[in-house]
């Protein structure tokens, strides 16, 4: 049976992992006591149920982890069962970021700022680490391409030189998103929102896109930058880039954007399968 032990630094996407994994056909178990592996392990392969692998989560918050996971691994090959061992890693900086923003109590908060924490934290899985079959750094992750990265491992599609691209809508007012690899600025465009009947609408209604594909501007910006990205995607896949993400901004996040973004993505399906359209300001370009 394959054995995947998901494990690493908190905060750095391990619940995300799992649920990916769930969703994928794994049976999923968190913060197992770890004399108890080998037994469950075993109960999983008489119960006669149908799952592509066991996924068993183990970090800092399970203190005797530390003290037998070596030998729990050993006893479980030597039945005859594969194990990986995934480990998910961050950089500090942002490590302390996602904490402030959850507001979660750090696991190894030994009355000690977050920081100070993650440096404990660190030194405690540091041997663990050194064991990982694949360490995954996902500092500059969205949630949607940790999914992806996590499903492509576990199928053995890692090592092909597959480019996701994310396209996504977003209000200037609420930010330029971080993960942009690529920003548009389309505040030139006709604004849907001094319209009366086109205010409370969106880019996903046909009035509001009819409004703002349907100009001469926007045809010959269309024109420019639609072929501008054919060019540059493949570029960006040939130098091992394996998600991009462009970023079309205007002022809430709700109608140009949102119009541009959807005729953006479809242009891109034609030629690239892996492409997601996300509006992240959508619902909040009505405030």
């Amino acid at each position: 049976m394959r054995i995947i032990v998901i494990t690493g630094m908190s905060g750095s996407g391990k619940s995300t992992a799992v649920r990916a994994l769930e969703d994928e056909g794994y049976y999923c178990i968190d913060n197992l006591p770890v004399r108890l592996f080998k037994r469950f392990v075993d109960l999983i392969g008489k119960s006669g149920e149908t799952f592509k692998g066991i996924v068993l989560v183990a970090d800092i918050r399970g203190r005797e982890f530390f003290k037998g996971y070596e030998s729990a691994f050993h006893k479980i090959t030597g039945a005859g069962h594969s194990v990986e061992i995934l480990f998910f890693d961050a950089l500090d900086d942002v490590l302390v970021r996602r904490f402030s923003e959850t507001r979660r109590r750090h696991p190894a908060d030994e009355q000690c700022s977050v920081a100070e924490a993650i440096r404990i934290e660190r030194d405690r899985l540091n041997s663990l680490r050194a064991m990982a079959s694949k360490i995954i750094d996902t500092s500059e992750f969205t949630v949607h391409q940790l999914k992806d990265l996590i499903l492509r491992i576990v199928r053995g599609e890692e090592k092909e030189n597959k480019l996701v691209v994310e396209v996504q809508s977003f209000g200037f007012k609420y930010g330029v998103p971080l993960e942009s690899s690529i920003v548009m600025d389309v505040r030139f465009l006709p604004n849907p929102y001094f319209v009366p009947e086109l205010k409370d609408g969106s880019g996903l209604d046909d009035p509001v896109r009819d409004y703002v594909l349907d100009t001469v501007v926007t045809a010959q910006f269309l024109d420019y930058f639609f072929p501008l990205l054919d060019m540059l995607l493949p570029e960006h896949r040939q130098e091992g880039k394996s998600y991009l993400t462009i970023s079309i901004g205007c002022t809430g996040g709700r109608h140009r954007s949102v119009a541009i973004a959807e005729a953006t993505g479809m242009h891109l399906q034609q030629t690239w399968p892996s492409v997601r359209i996300i509006h992240r300001d959508i619902e909040k370009g009505l405030k």
